[in-house]
């Protein structure tokens, strides 16, 4: 079985995004970050979500630039 949208660890996020695991987790509170998929007690987020994230804060940079 191939899994095409891994799932990252909060650490794994977090470093992604350059933040410590508590800031994931506040920006998670305050709805700047997808709330993560729970299985179980883990808690993960698919990269796809924290890729989409990251191109959406560049278009919205693009888009002040004009």
């Amino acid at each position: 079985m191939q899994i095409s949208d891994p799932l990252l660890t909060k650490k794994e996020a977090a470093e992604i995004l350059k933040i410590s695991v508590p800031t994931l987790y506040r920006r998670v509170a305050d709805g700047t970050l997808p709330k993560p998929l729970k299985i179980g007690a883990l808690s993960k987020w698919p990269l796809s979500d924290i890729v989409g994230l990251i191109e959406n804060a560049k278009a919205a940079r693009q888009g002040d630039r004009s």
